[in-house]
């Protein structure tokens, strides 16, 4: 049961990373070299942010540290995936 609870944290936890990091993406999508060098660093701190917030609490909530931090990164690249096909469709 602590493994179901460790892989359903990170998933949602990476959730909301990744909406977070797909509205930055619609946001400044649009916008010259300068903006979209600022949209990739920001989104960058922002994943390092989400799976530090992991490493730092993994003895405050009683989880299984290695499953929610796979399933925190796992669920930030499938919304990144996600963001960049319907990016991509918008552009055509």
């Amino acid at each position: 049961m602590q493994i179901f609870l460790s892989i359903l944290v990170g998933l949602v936890w990476g959730g909301l990373f990744g909406v977070l990091n797909a509205v930055i993406t619609k946001k400044f999508s649009a916008g010259d070299a300068r903006q979209l060098s600022a949209m990739s660093m920001l989104r960058t701190l922002l994943d390092v942010a989400a799976l530090a917030a992991v490493y730092f609490t993994r003895n405050l909530l009683g989880l299984r540290f290695e499953f929610t931090l796979i399933a925190t990164a796992v669920s930030l690249s499938i919304f990144s995936i996600i963001a960049a096909f319907r990016l991509s469709k918008k552009m055509k």
